[in-house]
């Protein structure tokens, strides 16, 4: 139950810092957009407090971990890729155009007997 209000809190306090935001309408927009993060900041350390916030923290540390962890390709690997791709779809585009040409002269003029003019 202390963990729901937790996260209640959490969100009533995200929910005044955007409130904050419209309430000092004729401040510098500086001021205003200090109240958003505010209450955004306050809101995660308030809802961090809770067991889930935690869980939800722990995952994200986990999951910056894990993105570190990966191996990205070189330049010439992508750029070789690329080229691969492109090469992939000028073929297919060539094949699907030839065999849509192959069934439009067999069905038309062929089957059908129906000479374009």
């Amino acid at each position: 139950m202390v963990d729901k209000i937790k996260l209640v809190a959490a969100i009533a306090l995200v929910v005044l810092g955007i409130g904050g935001y419209y309430w000092l309408g004729e401040a510098p927009i500086v001021l205003r957009v200090l109240a958003v993060v505010a209450g955004i900041v306050a809101g995660c350390l308030v809802a961090a407090l809770s067991d889930p916030g935690r869980q939800f923290f722990g995952y994200a540390r986990e999951s910056v971990g894990e993105v570190k962890k990966v191996v990205w390709p070189t330049r010439k690997e992508t750029l070789q890729s690329t080229a691969a791709v492109f090469a992939f779809v000028v073929a297919m585009a060539l094949f699907l155009w030839l065999t849509d040409k192959t069934l439009e002269w067999v069905l038309y003029d062929i089957i059908l007997g129906w000479k374009k003019t």
